[in-house]
């Protein structure tokens, strides 16, 4: 597989802690969790889903990555179902709040959680400010100083399971960084701060609210500690700092909130009895949220006519001829890799058909006026669902000049048989974007209605975005365009029935295994699937 671009993607399989300081995991920290493609034609091992047998997660130095998947967050009409569940965590500054998320999210012992510091939303400070803040004379623990406006549009956003984009604070500077940060893919969301029950339509979005109760001599000590050490700052400043205003503040404003939680945390993050009941409640709400989306697929929208937004390759010789090669079971690889790309190059083509375009006139090298079309849109991009969508983007690449490239990965959980989402890398500001969405095969529509709600959740555009696939079941035609009715769906062929294992009648095979030479377990058949693309 070639690298990656250096495009600012959102982690979905990881436990995403999100600090001020933007320490929230570099660019490529689950770059590791993508497979290897091999260019050779000897075979190799699939790769499946984590089972439960094995732990889902890797640790480094810094956090710990889950490997394990989101399961969809969303019904089989393609709309938003669960909102992620919001812990806010309040209490006075170095009062353990952070401990205390970090030990509720390790307890958990579940995946997508995201930790969301109350700190990246003070506001950008003034010149004359900038200049109170270095001699220690702006109030950092007063409500006026967070932006309570961008912290509760966020928030909401997250909550429905939106892409938003962090601000990262820097102490040092007293103001906000130039990047971003960009998360995604929350079920469970810790929102800690100070004034985290300070504003009524935050409260309003909080499912859970806990108080961190901690002794006013501790929190100093740990304070001096915290702001010497690592925000530069000297002893007689943080003490200044904490006489004229630490103390005040939480007196005026933060400990009359401790009657508006749901819990209130003495000793911190020393107190287990506490973590273990709020542990046990969000297990119990995560459970009463889980969805089975790939069941209610198969049971919907079918013996209806096929959709207007669907557009068919004509069924010419040569398209038949190519169709006949690579659904032959005894055509070599070295021939189904030809001719899958053959059709691949004008199944991209035909997608482009479908593209805006304006009129344009142009001057010849004979003098003359000619009137053509040029692409009416701000950028296409191109979006492989991995692994066997891969396989289509050197033909986007062929026909699209400097095309940009974005990648999802999504795999059937052996366990409950549902789409995980994995992972995914997209372009920045894909948003006003046309987007072309490629998958080998599509049979009931579970990963391609996945990979679309993805790219609806980062405000992509219903109307913009192409699902080109070589292969269609009738039921997953259905399934997306029921769901989507905007998206346009482009394929070679459709064919009529899905069998019990919701594998394509007459189907293809494993595409994925005849196309990179890999080897399926043994209770997998040639005809299955690929795993990404059920």
């Amino acid at each position: 597989m070639n690298s990656l671009p250096s495009y600012s993607g959102a982690r979905i399989s990881g436990c995403w802690t999100l600090r001020s300081d933007g320490s929230g995991g570099g660019e490529g920290s689950l770059d590791r969790l993508l497979p290897s493609v091999s260019t050779g034609l000897s075979p190799r091992k699939r790769t499946t889903s984590q089972c439960k047998s094995e732990p889902p997660l890797l640790r480094t130095s810094k956090r710990t990555i889950y490997t394990a998947g989101r399961p969809p967050w969303y019904n089989e009409h393609g709309a938003q179902s669960k909102d992620a569940f919001v812990i806010g965590l309040c209490g006075g500054s170095a009062s353990g709040k952070t401990t205390v998320a970090r030990k509720i999210i390790e307890d958990l012992d579940v995946p997508w959680v995201v930790l969301l510091s109350m700190d990246s939303f003070y506001k950008v400070l003034s010149p004359e400010q900038q200049t109170r803040a270095a001699s220690n004379d702006y109030n950092f623990d007063h409500p006026d100083a967070f932006d309570f406006d961008l912290l509760t549009h966020t928030l909401h956003k997250l909550k429905q399971g939106k892409s938003v984009k962090i601000p990262v604070y820097d102490f040092t500077t007293h103001g906000r960084q130039k990047e971003w940060k960009t998360v995604y893919g929350a079920s469970v969301i810790i929102f800690e701060g100070i004034m985290s029950f300070a504003d009524k339509k935050l409260l309003q979005l909080l499912d859970m609210k806990i108080f961190v109760d901690t002794d006013s001599d501790i929190r100093l000590v740990r304070r001096l500690r915290r702001d010497i050490t690592e925000r530069g700052r000297d002893i007689e400043g943080v003490i200044k700092q904490y006489n004229k205003f630490v103390k005040p503040a939480f007196e005026q404003y933060i400990e009359p909130t401790m009657r508006l939680a749901d819990i209130v945390v003495p000793r911190g993050g020393g107190n287990m009895v506490a973590i273990d009941l709020i542990v046990q409640h969000v297990h119990s709400q995560l459970e009463e949220r889980e969805l089975s989306v790939r069941a209610a697929l198969a049971s919907a929208h079918q013996a209806q006519p096929l959709p207007q937004t669907l557009s068919v390759l004509e069924s010419t010789p040569q398209v038949r001829g190519m169709h006949t090669i690579i659904r032959n079971k005894e055509t070599s690889r070295d021939e189904f890799i030809f001719y899958s790309k053959r059709l691949m190059r004008l199944l991209i083509e035909r997608a482009l058909s479908f593209l805006p375009s304006q009129v344009r006139v142009v001057q010849t090298p004979q003098g003359e006026d000619y009137e053509g079309r040029t692409f009416h849109g701000k950028m296409i991009t191109g979006v492989s669902i991995l692994r066997a969508g891969e396989t289509m983007e050197p033909a986007l690449r062929a026909v699209c000049k400097d095309v940009r490239i974005g990648k999802i990965l999504i795999q059937t959980n052996q366990d409950t048989g549902e789409p995980e989402l994995h992972y995914l890398r997209l372009p920045k500001d894909i948003s006003e974007d046309h987007v072309i969405l490629m998958d080998c095969t599509v049979s009931t529509g579970a990963a391609a209605m996945m990979a679309v709600r993805v790219l609806l959740d980062h405000d992509v555009q219903e109307d913009k975005i192409l699902l080109v696939s070589l292969l269609m079941a009738e039921m997953g035609v259905h399934s997306v365009a029921y769901a989507f009715p905007q998206v346009k769906i482009i394929t070679t062929a459709v064919d009529k029935k899905v069998n019990d294992l919701f594998h394509i009648i007459p189907g293809i095979g494993n595409f994925g295994d005849r196309y990179f030479g890999t080897d399926a377990p043994p209770d997998w058949s040639d005809e299955e699937m690929d795993e990404p693309s059920y």
